[in-house]
């Protein structure tokens, strides 16, 4: 079992602000490298799935210590195309560390496009579609 309370995110939730929303938090988080995977776009949608892949690399951020509301609320957010997983990270300094992750569910594969999901690009056009397509997020509820 992963004891660790950190979460590696390679999309939308790379976007401080989205992650605060979500989480309800200000969380401190640190770039890292997922070696082992790609991602790319969900079919009509402006955010990534994270597929293995043996040669591929993936940038993200990684965000600590976040509390038990937090991951009920991230969990609803990520909804049934995403398994939360543990993966192993590479951080600037060379160390490694285990971590939670979203990782697409293969039996959703069929809504991913073959188009590599890029961040800056989202930054540019696509996160404020997504915000506004999204905005239910802000009232997600914890039971």
């Amino acid at each position: 079992m992963l004891t660790s309370q950190d979460l590696f995110t390679y999309g939308s939730l790379m976007c401080e602000d989205i992650m605060a929303e979500v989480a309800e938090a200000r969380l401190r988080c640190t770039p890292a490298i997922l070696a082992g995977y790609r991602r790319f776009l969900v079919k009509d949608e402006q955010y990534p799935g994270l597929v293995a892949e043996a040669a591929g690399m993936v940038a993200g951020r990684v965000y600590h210590d976040i509390t038990p509301e937090g991951w009920l609320r991230l969990d609803r957010f990520e909804g049934e195309m995403y398994d939360r997983r543990p993966v192993s990270v590479c951080y600037k300094n060379g160390s490694h560390a285990l971590v939670h992750c979203y990782i697409f569910r293969p039996e959703f594969s069929h809504r991913l496009t073959a188009t590599e999901w890029d961040y800056a690009a989202f930054l540019k056009g696509g996160k404020a579609l997504f915000q506004q397509q999204y905005c239910g997020y802000k009232s997600l509820i914890v039971d």
